[in-house]
């Protein structure tokens, strides 16, 4: 069953929305800035016994912001953003219930099945998230990494997901080319993503209205959870009221 999922995107230190791919070394184009801590955010999330939720670093400068977050719902929330062998377990013991990993499973463009075995040396499968943040492309949609500037070879399709589900327990796809702009999901990908995604999977980008809830259930056969951003009460929307996201899953669970 299609259920709301809850992020926690982090710029700069500081709680944001920002439109998708406009993220560049010297800022980016922001719909919306917090004045409350990441952790206020978290403290929310469990309150309402929200789980499977993200975190993501936004670039440098959001590691203490992160583990604030994590450390105010220990084992609730999954952490991205710079994530490697190296620093995967730091962010487990931090408290992040999972790691989520892009940019680092790729190199000059091309899946490294190398990096993959690397990074499951040190964390299972079921702690594993695999992002696959997307562009279309002539091709359908290509994983973007590098802050979703650059398109890889990779093309979501059934031969990637169905090798890549068996290394990692969840997906999450951020439709780039529609993040944070709030004028509607792109439901194609989302489709796509219900017939071939054989594990866990969260879709972020475009959404504006409570009904996309039932919408990607419908068009993902209950498949695919959905996050919102920039059309959220919480994070200075006007359009869905994160009271009735928490509303609709106890509707459904």
């Amino acid at each position: 069953m299609t259920l709301f999922r809850p992020c926690i995107d982090l710029h700069q230190g500081t709680v944001k929305q920002i439109v998708g791919g406009s993220l560049t070394d010297q800022g980016a184009r922001e719909n919306f800035v917090s004045d409350k801590p990441a952790e206020w955010f978290s403290a929310l999330y469990k309150r309402d016994e929200l789980r499977g939720g993200h975190v993501i670093q936004l670039g440098p400068g959001n590691s203490e912001p992160a583990r604030a977050a994590l450390s105010a719902y220990p084992g609730g929330l999954q952490v991205g953003g710079g994530v490697t062998p190296d620093n995967a377990r730091q962010w487990l013991d931090a408290g992040a219930s999972q790691i989520i990993v892009t940019s680092y499973l790729f190199e000059g463009g091309v899946f490294s099945h190398d990096r993959l075995r690397k990074l499951l040396d040190v964390v299972s499968p079921k702690e594993l998230v695999i992002d696959l943040s997307c562009r279309r492309t002539e091709n359908g949609w290509n994983v973007a990494t590098d802050r979703w500037r650059t398109i890889t070879e990779a093309v979501i399709d059934t031969s990637l997901l169905h090798i890549l589900s068996e290394s990692c327990s969840e997906f999450l796809v951020h439709a780039a080319d529609v993040e944070g702009l709030c004028k509607g999901i792109d439901e194609e990908l989302v489709t796509l993503l219900g017939e071939i995604c054989e594990i866990p999977c969260t879709y972020a980008g475009g959404a504006r209205q409570l009904s996309d809830l039932e919408k990607v259930a419908e068009l993902s056969s209950g498949k695919v959870d959905l996050t919102y951003g920039s059309a959220l009460d919480v994070f200075g929307g006007t359009l869905v009221k994160y009271a009735d996201c928490v509303a609709y899953n106890r509707s459904v669970i």
